[in-house]
C-alpha cells in the first residue's frame, strides 16, 4: 500500500517502523503528525495486512502534518538480511523497532550493517529463556556497543515509557539532587484504567507474562536482590489516580540505571488488581505460563504460554472500550541544598483520549509516543549519538520538552507543590 498526503515541503529523515501492533499504530500516527522533521514513513511486519490497516487509519484520521509518502511492507524481522535489504530499498535513515522483543538483535544487526539509526522500546529476549542473569542489557545489547561506536551507529535502547521516559526522569531527578546524595529511585507504573474484559493484557501476552514468571531482580544496597513476584508490596497516594498498590517487579530500566547512575537502591513497582493476581497465579500454578514445549496425549507439541496468548484478547482490540488513566513516574530521594528531599516526576495519560487521537489505548500510547520523540531528536542531531546508549545517558531536557508538545506532558511534585515540568530552550 502506498499513500500520500496533501502537499507541503520535503522531508528530512525517513523512518521504518518494525511492527504492526497497538504501539506501532501510535508510532506511525505520531510520525505522520511530525513529518516536518520525519519524512517518508514505512511500516513493516510479518503480516502486511496489519500494516495496511495502520496506514488506512492514518489517512482516515488525517494525521499527516505535511506531504509524505506512506508505504507498507512484509518482512520477517527475525531475518536480519531481509530487514537490511528493506532498509536499503527504502533508503530510510531511522528504524523504530516496536516489534516483538525477540527481534531486537536481528533488527539491530540490520541497522549496524546499513548505517541506519536504531531505536527500540524494550530489552531483547531469547524466546527459549526467561529472566536471565543481570544486568540484562549485558547479555545481548551491550555486547554490540563497540561495533556501534566503530561504525558511528546511533542505537538508543529502551526509548518507550518504561523503559525510556522513566530513565529520563531518573536522570533529571538525580541531577536535581546534591551530588552523591541520591539514595533511592523508585519507578512506579500504575494503570488505573478498565478494559471491560474478564482478563486481558495491555500488550503482547507472551512478553507480558514472561516479565512476571521469573525472578524479580531489584538493585538494593548496590547489589542485585532476588524476590518472587507479588512478594513485596507498597501503597502510594498518587496524582489523579489516588491510592494505589504496586508490587516489586523486575524490569529493563533497573539494569541500565544501576550501571549508569551512582544510586544504591533502584526499584521498579507495577500496579496490579487482585483479579489479575488471582488469574495469573492459577495460570502459573497450572503450568500454563511455561515457555517450554509440552506434548499432548495426541502427540502434538505445544508451548503453553503461546496457547494462553492465542485465547486471550488481542491487546489492540481493547482500545475502543478502555476508560480511565495511567500514572507512571519516578520517586527520587536524596538531598537538595543539604536537606533530605523527595521528588516525584510523572505523567498521567488517559485511555479514551489516546483512542480518540490515534485509535490505540493508553498503554500503547505511552509506549509509542516516546520513540517518535527520540527519532525526531536523532533527526535534528540532539540525540544523534553515533554510538549505543540508554536514555539516561542522553540529555533529558529536549526529550521532556518535546514530549510535552506531542502528547505526554510531564509534571513534578516537590517541596514547591505540583506543577508542569519544562525547560528553557
Amino acid at each position: 500500500m502506498t499513500t500520500t498526503s496533501p502537499a507541503s515541503s520535503a522531508p528530512k529523515r525517513n523512518v521504518l517502523i518494525i511492527g504492526a501492533g497497538g504501539v506501532a499504530q501510535v508510532v506511525a500516527h505520531k510520525c505522520a503528525m511530525n513529518n516536518d522533521v520525519l519524512g517518508e514513513i514505512h511500516i513493516a511486519s510479518r503480516t502486511k495486512a496489519k500494516c495496511d490497516a495502520i496506514a488506512a487509519s492514518i489517512v482516515e484520521k488525517g494525521s499527516f502534518k505535511q506531504e509524505a509518502i506512506l508505504k507498507t511492507h512484509e518482512v520477517d524481522a527475525m531475518d536480519s538480511e531481509a530487514v537490511a535489504q528493506l532498509i536499503r530499498d527504502t533508503g530510510v535513515q531511522i528504524v523504530i523497532n516496536v516489534g516483538s522483543a525477540f527481534v531486537n538483535m536481528t533488527v539491530l544487526e540490520a541497522c549496524i550493517d546499513t548505517g541506519a539509526a536504531y531505536i527500540d522500546t524494550a530489552i531483547h529476549e531469547d524466546p527459549r529463556k526467561i529472566c536471565e542473569t543481570p544486568p540484562w542489557y549485558g547479555n545481548y545489547e551491550w555486547k554490540r556497543k563497540q561495533r556501534c561506536a566503530d561504525n558511528n551507529i546511533t542505537a538508543i535502547l529502551g526509548a518507550g515509557f518504561d523503559p525510556g521516559v522513566v530513565n529520563a526522569y531518573a536522570r533529571l531527578g538525580y541531577d536535581m539532587m546534591d551530588k552523591g546524595s541520591v539514595t533511592d529511585i523508585d519507578i512506579i507504573d500504575i494503570n488505573a484504567g478498565s478494559h471491560g474484559k474478564y482478563f486481558a493484557t495491555n500488550f503482547d501476552p507472551e512478553i507480558n507474562f514472561r516479565e512476571f514468571t521469573g525472578t524479580v531482580y531489584s538493585w538494593q544496597n548496590s547489589q542485585w536482590q532476588s524476590n518472587k513476584m507479588f512478594e513485596v508490596k507498597r501503597t502510594d497516594d498518587l496524582p489523579v489516580v489516588g491510592e494505589q498498590n504496586s508490587y516489586l517487579s523486575g524490569h529493563d530500566e533497573i539494569h541500565s540505571l544501576s550501571a549508569n547512575l551512582d544510586v544504591p537502591n533502584i526499584r521498579f513497582w507495577m500496579g496490579f488488581g487482585e483479579h489479575y493476581i488471582n488469574v495469573f497465579t492459577v495460570l502459573q500454578n497450572l503450568g500454563l505460563l511455561s515457555e517450554q514445549p509440552v506434548t499432548t496425549a495426541e502427540g502434538l507439541e505445544v508451548v503453553p504460554l503461546k496457547v494462553v496468548k492465542a485465547v486471550l484478547p488481542d491487546p489492540s482490540s481493547l482500545a475502543p472500550n478502555y476508560t480511565g488513566k495511567t500514572c507512571i513516574g519516578d520517586k527520587v530521594k536524596g538531598k537538595i541544598n543539604g536537606t533530605d528531599s523527595e521528588i516525584f516526576i510523572y505523567n498521567v495519560a488517559d485511555h479514551k483520549d489516546a483512542y480518540n487521537e490515534v485509535g490505540s489505548q493508553g498503554i500503547s500510547y505511552t509506549a509509542g509516543v516516546p520513540p517518535v520523540a527520540a527519532a525526531m531528536l536523532v533527526a535534528t542531531g540532539e540525540w544523534n549519538a553515533g554510538k549505543m546508549v540508554n536514555v539516561e545517558e542522553l540529555d533529558a531536557k529536549p526529550f521532556i520538552n518535546l514530549l510535552n508538545k506531542i502528547g505526554l506532558p510531564t509534571r513534578i511534585q516537590d517541596a514547591d507543590g505540583d506543577r508542569p515540568l519544562a525547560f528553557s530552550e
